[in-house]
């Protein structure tokens, strides 16, 4: 799909996910907005599966590891066609197939339980390293957040993957320079970050992570390197697409009132 056309889409995404946090008074919009170019590009344009056989054995896997972001993966897969884009009404209600944090084939396309931070690329890891020993073609995409990173399991999982060379994993760091309560840098020494994973021995690239072209062409590049794991530093900016929303902090977890929704969806040209 040309860049465009996928602008468009991505629009669209996130006025769906105004319309879900506002409808189910659910947080994490900042957080969600934040990563849907990364997600689109993926979808669209790299991962090697099929949405009418979600369960393929030679699919590549996607680990969203910051599940409080699960919003924009089920908006994702919606408008990717694994499952019909009304469900996503039912976001965050009871009884519901969509939680506020995901859950293991709740809907198809879920790969993994994720949202307790730091499991995502171990996760991912254990996958990637049975594509090898199974001589399977598939790779592993994982998506952490840069407060993830404060996590020692991510950390351990990064040492072991550039020990045993598993350049069939990919991961990203949606960067958006914001935790909970504060500042990224605020909070934990995270700089220099791309400098820390290639010490670790990744290869690592730092980007404008709601770029849809610099997006696709780093991931193109990482892919077609080999030997060692690669970890793309997406510089995002958290709430992006709606002006009032953007690098606000308060948006992890205020819903927006129906008058925001409409001043949001008309920015997005909805």
């Amino acid at each position: 799909m040309d860049f465009s056309e996928l602008k468009l889409i991505t629009n669209r995404m996130r006025g769906s996910l105004i319309e879900m946090s506002h409808r189910a008074k659910g947080a994490h919009l900042g957080s969600s907005l934040s990563c849907v170019d990364i997600l689109a590009v993926l979808y669209w344009n790299i991962l090697n599966l099929d949405p009418k056989n979600p369960t393929d054995p030679i699919r590549d896997r996607f680990i969203l590891s910051k599940g409080h972001a699960a919003a924009a993966l089920y908006t994702t897969l919606a408008y990717r066609g694994f499952f019909p884009i009304e469900l996503l009404e039912t976001y965050g209600k009871t009884g519901s197939c969509l939680p506020e944090h995901p859950g293991r084939f709740c809907v198809p396309g879920v790969e993994v339980a994720t949202g307790s931070l730091g499991h995502g690329l171990p996760i991912g890891l254990g996958m990637a390293t049975a594509a090898r020993i199974k001589k399977y073609p598939f790779r592993v995409f994982v998506l952490m957040s840069d407060g993830e990173c404060n996590e020692g399991s991510v950390w351990e999982a990064a040492m072991l993957a550039a020990s045993t060379k598993t350049d069939n994993l990919i991961a990203f760091i949606d960067y958006n320079k914001w935790q909970a309560t504060g500042r990224s840098k605020e909070i934990m020494a995270l700089e220099p970050l791309k400098q820390k994973w290639e010490s670790f021995g990744w290869d690592a690239y730092e980007i404008n992570g709601n770029d849809l072209e610099s997006i696709y062409y780093t991931i193109k590049s990482a892919i077609s390197n080999t030997g060692k794991p690669k970890i793309i530093i997406a510089n995002t900016i958290k709430g992006k697409g709606v002006s009032f929303m953007e690098d606000d902090n308060n948006w992890h977890y205020r819903i927006p009132n129906e008058e925001e929704v409409i001043k949001s969806k008309m920015e997005l040209g909805l």
